[in-house]
């Protein structure tokens, strides 16, 4: 094929039927839900095997996520990123829709993941874009612990007991390295960005059954080795919400920002030689830059290439998103 001028990137979301989920991906954030299922996750972008998003629109229409790196390279990932990464997609971008809790989990360091599974880890951070009253999560330990008892409180059943739970409002974040026990709970509607993989130790599971009948398989001993013990006080990240520009996550996997913004606003992106993803969670506008002008709308995601260098948000209405990147 002749491989057009790059441009920014919309794929089709790849969308995970769940136990837990529910219409909101559709209702909310406008996905294209089947009837009659319980929705609970919207790939994004992703280039986990098995889910490889497919670019949904433009000349590039109908591309893999690894056909475009395999030909663009460091035009659309950047250059260093494509040195360390080559064709794996770095990162997973996800919008969750939570009607009924998750499953209690922990997943992988890179070490780990590494040995088990030639993976990477998977440290994440959560966005919540809305929380329905009383809605909390499960993010580490209520106090310091250890191996042995962890699993005092979980063989008797009292593991709920040991874990720290919080009370959720809209446009709390949450980071979660990896090692952290975790889980989503319902009623919330979260944007998250994560290490590309899918490696998951679901630790309980309440106790559910499946539409046949069945539980949910339990990684309960492999779970023990990549749990972090410790107790942190910094479960909820701080920041200003009522900043027009503020930073949520840095870290070595990913740098994310959140813009709130009604007016147009110009992102330099020159010597960041990254890849862009931008997730709008509200409002409504155009991206412009050197290959022209792209509408979005809330529930988007864009991945904006490396080459773009700059480009303009300018909004029709107060407009809310995120901007990802890797850092440099």
């Amino acid at each position: 094929m002749s491989w057009p001028q790059l441009y920014p990137l919309k794929f089709n979301p790849i969308l995970k039927t769940t136990l837990w989920g529910g219409q909101k991906l559709g209702t909310v954030l406008q996905k294209p839900l089947p009837e009659n299922e319980l929705v609970g996750e919207s790939w994004e972008v992703s280039g986990v095997k098995d889910n490889i998003s497919v670019v949904a629109s433009g000349p590039l229409a109908g591309s893999s996520l690894v056909e475009l790196i395999e030909h663009y390279q460091g035009a659309l990932v950047g250059q260093r990123v494509y040195d360390r990464f080559g064709t794996d997609f770095p990162l997973l971008i996800k919008f969750i829709d939570a009607s009924q809790d998750l499953s209690i989990q922990v997943h992988p360091d890179d070490k780990l993941a590494k040995e088990r599974h030639n993976s990477f880890g998977k440290t994440e951070m959560w966005y919540v874009i809305a929380a329905e009253p009383g809605a909390t999560l499960i993010s580490g330990f209520n106090k310091n612990t250890n191996q042995k008892e962890y699993l005092e409180y979980f063989n008797s059943g009292r593991l709920l007991e040991l874990l720290n739970r919080e009370q959720v409002v809209d446009d709390d974040v949450f980071f979660l390295p990896a090692g952290r026990v975790h889980t989503i709970g319902k009623g919330l509607l979260i944007a998250e960005i994560q290490q590309t993989s899918d490696i998951t130790y679901r630790i309980y599971d309440f106790d559910r059954v499946d539409k046949n009948g069945q539980q949910r398989q339990l990684h309960v001993a492999e779970a023990l080795a990549a749990i972090d013990y410790n107790y942190y006080d910094d479960y909820k990240t701080s920041y200003d919400k009522t900043a027009a520009e503020a930073r949520l996550a840095s870290c070595k996997y990913f740098v994310c920002n959140r813009l709130v913004t009604d007016n147009r606003i110009d992102r330099d992106y020159t010597g960041g030689d990254s890849l862009v993803i931008l997730m709008f969670l509200a409002g409504n506008g155009q991206i412009e830059g050197p290959a022209g002008s792209f509408p979005f709308t809330k529930g988007d995601t864009y991945l904006i290439p490396a080459n773009q260098q700059g480009i303009v948000i300018n909004p029709t209405e107060s407009t809310r998103l995120l901007e990802v990147y890797l850092p440099s």
